[in-house]
């Protein structure tokens, strides 16, 4: 890998932290905010922080494109960056939607899937990925012309969705689509998918610099952007390094909380009941949430549940997940 590629890295990260460091007064100025629900004081707080992501990203894998092109002479690879780059634009703007028409309003759950298949085009067109799948009891099947005009948008289409979903507390979101991403890249690396282990620490860098902002206490919130966006490269980046197992097995959180949020009709809220401490307690007599499951179970274990905790524990399945998946390639 030429020397000068791994600078993409660094951009990406310094675009980030400067726009999200703009931003957040910005968001202010302009009523761009959220309330934080699991605060006792219900702080309003920056929102759709996802923009200055995405402009870290998007400027990462430009300079990425511009070194092949300009320096390295090459354009091995550059149409499956353009289509994830236009992939990322596209879900952004879904997202962007979600978050102006707010949180109570937003989109349905009918319209969120079904908005976010035109995200998939830009993959499908370029016959992204191996179309030869390994199933279970089967062994290797070729899918044909069906793995991009079918399992390309799910898996691009469900990802944003599910990732869109295990979110509202403090450097969530952001935390875990880090080390998602950052398994993607060491095994894409392992495995010669060099090219994609660097575009994913680029996603790496920008997510790390949005963390700083977005740790408890969060001075800026991610919105429905950020959560589409995320997922969607998720999905692009085990498309392209042909790396569906890994994808499946990191998104087990995301499975167990649909599944929670089935039994309420997809009507309960993630959120815990605020203490005046601090401390979050369980919201609902039953679970109907990851989140909710947490909050017990920290509460058990330690007296008292905090965000922080709950956000630490989050990160601790989900390390977990991606390390089983690793298994399969490593």
């Amino acid at each position: 890998m030429n020397p000068l590629l791994p600078v993409s890295i660094c951009v990406a990260f310094a675009v980030t932290f400067y726009m999200t460091m703009k931003w957040i007064p910005m968001a202010k100025r302009n009523g761009l905010v959220g309330k934080d629900i699991n605060k006792p004081s219900h702080p309003e707080v920056a929102n759709m922080g996802g923009l200055t992501v995405m402009a870290g990203i998007i400027t990462g894998l430009l300079f990425y494109v511009g070194i092949n092109t300009f320096v390295l002479n090459q354009s091995l690879f550059l149409p499956a960056t353009f289509a994830m780059m236009c992939t990322i634009l596209i879900i952004t703007f879904v997202g962007i939607i979600d978050d102006i028409l707010g949180w109570k309003v937003g989109l349905s759950q009918l319209q969120k899937p079904l908005l976010t298949i035109p995200a998939a085009l830009p993959m499908m067109v370029i016959n992204a990925g191996v179309s030869s799948v390994s199933l279970p009891l089967i062994g290797d099947v070729n899918l044909g012309i069906l793995y991009p005009l079918l399992l390309v948008p799910i898996g691009i289409v469900g990802a944003s969705n599910g990732f869109n979903m295990l979110a509202g507390y403090n450097g969530l979101e952001a935390g875990m689509g880090i080390i998602i991403l950052a398994a993607i890249g060491i095994v894409a690396y392992s495995t010669g998918s060099s090219y994609v282990a660097l575009m994913a620490m680029i996603a790496v860098a920008a997510l790390l610099a949005f963390l700083i902002f977005n740790w408890y206490p969060a001075k800026v919130f991610p919105g429905n952007g950020f959560t589409y966006m995320v997922g969607a490269i998720i999905a692009c980046m085990a498309v392209l390094a042909n790396m569906e197992k890994l994808a499946l097995v990191a998104f087990v959180p995301y499975y167990l909380d649909f599944l929670l949020k089935a039994r309420s009709r997809m009507k309960a809220e993630e959120f815990g009941k605020v203490q005046p401490d601090g401390s979050l307690k369980k919201p609902y007599e039953k679970y109907y949430g990851l989140t909710h499951l947490l909050i017990d179970v920290i509460s058990r274990l330690k007296g008292k549940a905090f965000e922080r905790d709950i956000v630490v524990f989050c990160y601790a399945i989900e390390a977990v997940c991606v390390v089983l998946g690793m298994f399969f390639y490593l």
